[in-house]
């Protein structure tokens, strides 16, 4: 058991893996911000549009 987990520590890949998973979190969270936001505006100028011809 000692030795897997000193070789689970030796290893890089399982901190790479991490370190994408990381990233990948924190842009999906970028991309989720600004589709909210974009999807906002155009409800907004929807409406506006919606009543102006009416």
């Amino acid at each position: 058991m000692r030795a897997l987990l000193a070789r689970f520590l030796r290893e890089e890949a399982g901190a790479t893996a991490i370190e994408y998973a990381i990233i990948a979190g924190g842009l999906s969270i970028v991309i989720l911000a600004a589709v909210g936001g974009i999807g906002t505006n155009l409800s907004g100028r929807f409406s506006a549009m919606s009543t102006s011809l009416k």
